[in-house]
Order: C-alpha cells, then sequence, then structure tokens
C-alpha cells in the first residue's frame, strides 16, 4: 500500500539521521527533482534542498532542522535545478526510548504549479503586467524606502519623470494594439539608455518613472535624460506600420527638492510639465520658480500674435560659404524678436518660444515672405534659406504660399533655398508628395535638414526631390571630438549625397582643423561661427557693396557664450559680506552685475544665483558701477533654453548647523554669517534706487 501510495503522487516521504543526512526518499520525488536516488541518499539534507523563496522571507531548512521541532509548509527546490520543481515539505522529529534525538521523517508534495500561480500574482501586484517594469505601487514603495534610509545616511537621489510626446497619435491612428506594443519598445530603450543602478517603472498610460540613487550633479543627469529623449524619438517599427514619438522628462533631486516622496514627485511632475510647455522633446530640471516661469513663457507665447501685427520680428542671416572659393552663396534666414520689455530675444531663444506654440505656422509664413523680400535686394548670386515648421509643411496652401512670396518679392525661384525636416514624411504622404511635387516644379532648392540626427532613411532621399544635404550639427559636433568613426560616416554621408548628385552642407564650424578635415571629405558648402555669427541685412549691404562677399575662416572666432538678459536681483558675496545687486545678463561662463561702486579687477565673488546654487566668479571688466564676471566652473544648460549650477548646496550641509533637513528656497541662499563683518564695496545710489 505504501508503494501504491508513493507511486500515485498522493504521498511521498523523506526521513534523516540525527546528523541530518537523508536516510530515505520517495522514488517519485528523485524522479521530479531528476535527480539518481543515489545521489541523494547519505547526504545531508540542507545541501540537497534550497529555500524556494526568493526574497529570503520564508522559513529556513536549516533553522527548522537544527530546532529538532515538528514543521510545516516549507518550500523548497532542488539546490542543483533551482528553476525545477517547488515541493512543501514537512516533518515530525524522531526521538528513542530514552529521549535521544535520532532524526526527522517527513512527507513532501509538488507544488510547482501552485507555487508559479501565487508568484505571478505576487509579480504582477508590483510589476507592470505590459512593460515588465515596476509598477506605481512597487515605484512608491521603492522611492519610500530608499528617501527614508538616504536621510538617515545623508544621500542623494534623483527621480526623473518622462511622458511621452504624440503617443496619443499612435493610439488613434494605428489602434491600441499597435500602442501597447509601442511601450513595450519604449521599455525596452529605456533599460538600455540606462545602463547603471537605477529602478524604472511605468506608473500607467505613457507615463514612466526612473528613481536614480546617489547622484546630485545636474550635469550628469542632464546628459542621461538628453540619451532618454534621443532614444525615445527613433522611429519605431510596429506590425501596423513606422511611427516616431517623443518624450519630455522632469528631474527633481533629493534632499535639494523634496525630503518625501510627495515633495519629491511633485518637484518632478512641476518640472515635466514646464519641459511639455518649453517645446516637447527636451529635459528640465526642477526650480522653486518654475510655476512663475510657466506663466512667463506662456505670456510670451501669447505675445507672439502682437509681435506679427506690430513688427516686432526681424530676421538674421548666417552666411554659408563655398568651400572652394570661399564666398558667400548663401545666407540662411533667423527669426528674432525685438520685444518691448525684454529687449532682443535672439534666434536660439526665439526658436525654443515658438516650437510647439499655435503660432508657429504664422511666424514661419512671415519668416519666408520676409526672407524672400530681403533677398530680393542681393546679387543674383546668392540664395537664401529659410528653415520650414513641419506643421507649417503640412498646411494645404504651403506651396501656393512659397509662390506667392517668391513671386511678391520679384525673385528667381532658384535662390530661395527651402530646409526640411524629415519629421514632415511622418505625416500625411499623399499630402507630403503632392506638396514636394508643386515645390519641384515651381523651381525651388530643396534641403533635407539635420540629415543624421537619428532617424534619416534612404527612403526619403529616393522619394524627394533635394537638391541638397545639411549634415546634423550634433553628428558634426561629435566628429570634432572622436575624429575616427564619425569622419568615417560623414565621408560617407558625403559620398552618398555625391551619388544621388546632392550637394552637401555643414553647419555650426568653429575650429580649423574639423574645417579643414571636411573640406578634405569633399562637403561643398560651410556655415558656422569661424566665419560669421548670424548677421543683419545691413551688415549684408555693406559686405555685398562690391557684388561678391568673401569670409577668411578665423581660428579665434569660436561661438559667443549666449547671454540672457535676465535683469533680476541676486546677491554676491565677498569678505562674508552679501550684496544685493542687479544682473543684467547671464550666459554659461559669466554674468554682468550692476550697482557696486569701486570693484577693482581680479575680485572674486561668490554669486548666489538662488536655490542653493553657488557660483565663484572672478571679476574680470569693471567700468564704474558695472562689472563682468567670470564663472570658475561653467554653468549648464537645464534642458529648455535656461542655465544652473551642476550642483548646489546641500540641505544636509545646512542640517549639519542644526536646520531641519528641507527643500532648498527658491530665493537667495542665506547661509553665509556675516556677524559684524564691515563691507568692502559701496552701493551706487542708481543700486539703491532699484533695491527701493
Amino acid at each position: 500500500m505504501l508503494d501504491e501510495l508513493e507511486e500515485s503522487g498522493l504521498g511521498w516521504f523523506w526521513a534523516s539521521d540525527d546528523c541530518g543526512n537523508l536516510t530515505y526518499l520517495s522514488g517519485a520525488i528523485a524522479s521530479r527533482l531528476d535527480i539518481p536516488l543515489s545521489e541523494l541518499l547519505g547526504h545531508p539534507l540542507t545541501a540537497i534542498f534550497t529555500a524556494a523563496d526568493r526574497d529570503g522571507r520564508g522559513k529556513s531548512l536549516p533553522l527548522m532542522l537544527g530546532a529538532h521541532k515538528p514543521f510545516a509548509g516549507l518550500s523548497v527546490r532542488a539546490a542543483r535545478n533551482p528553476d525545477g520543481v517547488v515541493l512543501r515539505l514537512a516533518g515530525q522529529p524522531a526521538f528513542s526510548t530514552n529521549g535521544r534525538f535520532t532524526g526527522f521523517r517527513g512527507t513532501g508534495a509538488d507544488i510547482t504549479d501552485e507555487y508559479r500561480r501565487e508568484e505571478e500574482t505576487e509579480r504582477l501586484a508590483r510589476f507592470d503586467s505590459l512593460t515588465g517594469l515596476s509598477n506605481r505601487h512597487r515605484m512608491a514603495h521603492q522611492l519610500d524606502s530608499m528617501l527614508t534610509a538616504f536621510k538617515a545616511a545623508r544621500r542623494n537621489c534623483a527621480v526623473m519623470m518622462l511622458d511621452l510626446d504624440r503617443f496619443k497619435h499612435v493610439n488613434d491612428t494605428l489602434g491600441h494594439a499597435a500602442g501597447d506594443e509601442l511601450l513595450k519598445q519604449v521599455a525596452a530603450r529605456l533599460n538600455r539608455a540606462l545602463d547603471r543602478d537605477c529602478e524604472i517603472g511605468r506608473l500607467g498610460g505613457d507615463e514612466f518613472q526612473v528613481v536614480l540613487p546617489d547622484i546630485d550633479d545636474r550635469g550628469v543627469l542632464g546628459e542621461l535624460a538628453m540619451k532618454i529623449v534621443t532614444m525615445l524619438r527613433q522611429p519605431y517599427s510596429l506590425e501596423e506600420g513606422r511611427c516616431v514619438i517623443g518624450a519630455s522628462v522632469g528631474i527633481a533631486i533629493a534632499p535639494h527638492d523634496g525630503v518625501t516622496r510627495e515633495e519629491i514627485v511633485r518637484s518632478a511632475d512641476l518640472a515635466l510639465y514646464a519641459a511639455k510647455n518649453g517645446g516637447r522633446g527636451q529635459y528640465r530640471f526642477f526650480s522653486g520658480e518654475l510655476e512663475n516661469e510657466t506663466i512667463f513663457r506662456r505670456r510670451l507665447e501669447q505675445d507672439l500674435g502682437a509681435a506679427l501685427r506690430e513688427e516686432q520680428l526681424f530676421l538674421r542671416f548666417e552666411p554659408i560659404v563655398d568651400a572652394a572659393s570661399q564666398s558667400v552663396c548663401a545666407l540662411e534666414a533667423h527669426v528674432c524678436w525685438h520685444h518691448p520689455d525684454r529687449g532682443i530675444i535672439d534666434e536660439e531663444e526665439f526658436a525654443k518660444i515658438v516650437e510647439g506654440s499655435a503660432m508657429s505656422v504664422d511666424v514661419g509664413r512671415w519668416a519666408i515672405a520676409e526672407a524672400c523680400r530681403r533677398a530680393a535686394e542681393w546679387p543674383d548670386s546668392v540664395r537664401v534659406a529659410a528653415n520650414v515648421p513641419v506643421a507649417l509643411f503640412l498646411t494645404d496652401d504651403f506651396a501656393e504660399l512659397v509662390e506667392r512670396s517668391v513671386d511678391g518679392a520679384g525673385l528667381a525661384p532658384g535662390r530661395l533655398e527651402l530646409e526640411i525636416s524629415e519629421a514632415v514624411f511622418f505625416g500625411d504622404t499623399n499630402l507630403v508628395d503632392r506638396t514636394l511635387a508643386s515645390l519641384f516644379k515651381f523651381g525651388v532648392r530643396l534641403t533635407l535638414d539635420e540629415f543624421g540626427s537619428g532617424y534619416s532613411s534612404l527612403a526619403y532621399l529616393r522619394r524627394a526631390p533635394f537638391d541638397a544635404i545639411k549634415i546634423d550639427e550634433k553628428l558634426i559636433a561629435e566628429a570634432e571630438r572622436h575624429d575616427s568613426r564619425e569622419m568615417g560616416l560623414l565621408r560617407a554621408i558625403v559620398a552618398l549625397a555625391g551619388a544621388l548628385q546632392m550637394d552637401t552642407i555643414a553647419n555650426g564650424l568653429e575650429s580649423a582643423s574639423l574645417l579643414t578635415a571636411l573640406t578634405e571629405c569633399g562637403v561643398r558648402y560651410l556655415e558656422g561661427p569661424i566665419f560669421s555669427e548670424p548677421v543683419d541685412h545691413h551688415t549684408i549691404a555693406k559686405e555685398m557693396a562690391g557684388g561678391t562677399w568673401k569670409i577668411e575662416p578665423g581660428c579665434d572666432r569660436t561661438r559667443r557664450a549666449r547671454r540672457r538678459t535676465v535683469f533680476r536681483k541676486i546677491q554676491v558675496i565677498h569678505d562674508d559680506y552679501a550684496y544685493e545687486v542687479t544682473m543684467r545678463n547671464l550666459s554659461r561662463t559669466g554674468a554682468l552685475i550692476e550697482g557696486l561702486a569701486e570693484v577693482p579687477k581680479g575680485t572674486q565673488f561668490v554669486v548666489d544665483l538662488g536655490g542653493g546654487q553657488l557660483a565663484v566668479a572672478t571679476v574680470i571688466r569693471s567700468n564704474g558701477d558695472v562689472q563682468g564676471l567670470e564663472f570658475e566652473q561653467s554653468l549648464i544648460e537645464d534642458g529648455s533654453g535656461g542655465l544652473c549650477t551642476r550642483n548646489r548646496v546641500s540641505p544636509y550641509a545646512l542640517a549639519a548647523a542644526g536646520t531641519p533637513v528641507a527643500p532648498l528656497a527658491p530665493g537667495s541662499f542665506h547661509g553665509i554669517d556675516q556677524g559684524g563683518t564691515v563691507p568692502k564695496f559701496g552701493y551706487t545710489a542708481h543700486a539703491r534706487s532699484d533695491a527701493g
């Protein structure tokens, strides 16, 4: 009866001696374990079996055996085959007549199916069933635990909130099955992009979260965020078709931007909201002034309508030089804004304001018409290049707009060069092909812009009658840094363009060595600070008075650090005394301040930019009550056109002085002890009236 019971699987038995060695085991168990019975008998039970509980929260077999007490419900696997069957063991200690422990007698049952069902149920409670990433519940638990432990250990922790751009469009056009597959591919790319210790989760829909322990360097975090944005905007191949989306990222750091989970997540959410409002496809760090800044950016967008009506917009033109003759053969138009309150908003900042704005189409229409009007004043040998916003290209009447602008200015069609992004090819196929055919028939030149930016395809070059390829500026910058593989890629692009009878344009050039390398590669047209920054139409008229404009490349010319007009009160600290001054403008490498009298060159200040951001700076120019400062360590981009310091004063450092650990206030950092220090520099009357 015992043999039949064991063979049926309804009951399995085992026994051990007083040393814990296995003395008996049902043959059916050995068969399930796929281990010969002879290799099991006589061996320690603890060497044969290991706990099946992966998290180590279950009962311990050595502990159970060593206690010489009855036990039940112990889940184990074969140590030799940890992914095999799962057994549930029960045991009863055996004693001789004189009370001496002689071993265990027990039973076993195969619970593999039951165990795996429970394991899957537990996994679904903690992980997202679609992507395999942590779910909202697990991310909240992990972040809570991490922040509690890190606060005690005075460690930092960064949180990124991610939101996919244009995901709803994929769901609406390709269906929910395509949307699900897209989310799986996004999760896979996130895992590849973040090759460091971190926790990645999907909170629901198209919202993701990343928790990165032990990092507060905003330079490193910015690079990681940009890597994520770049990887997620590459094309996706789905069964239902090909699609392109984007991503926006908000970043907050504990304890600088929050101490509790609620605080740090809210800060990251605010930064994400600012990134999306700033034009999408970018990252943003949290700052205490984000809400005010978001309102300010929205007001600027609302002011664009008045800017067009009241002729506040104007163009600057960047020369494009023929590599062989070094003569200017074309000028690229950039839109700037003479704002009544902020002054000149240059082409870079303006592009960030208008990108994603409802006014981008109207601004694009104006820019093309104005570029044609200005180009009509130039020699016939010089073309004008105009960048075409994707939304404008996809309007029904774009080809008619171009014809009206060219004919209205009396310009030959071949003198207008339209720079078109590859993103237009993800619009309505019939509309795109019809527009390209009309433009080609009319005779304007077409340039494929930002070639090599990520999703370049030979299909576009076959499909559209392009006259030139404009190589992406980031690819050129990589070639300058690494030189070998990237230069080979540039040579391949030039060869491809030559085979298709297309010209090549390289922009963003700053160094003589890169200029030489690109010329040797065969790039025909060159553009960048080594020749000239964008100039106004008066400069063009002066330079072209003789009919041609030749520019010798200047080795000392580099892209100037772009200065933002800020006009706000800050503090500068010298000899433990804090002075309130007015900051007029700010760049990555320095600032212009006003308000202190008789400050000699060489004076060192600690510049308090607010929110714990301290930058050491030296006075390199001093004229009356105005000083030009140069930072010891350059500021970094905040992802949306702003600037910030890499690191900030740690709330843990403030806590050492008895202050409770709390997020940094958005205003100035008042951690400097000024007790009784006599100020060295005096305020000017102008500064005092400003302060009042």
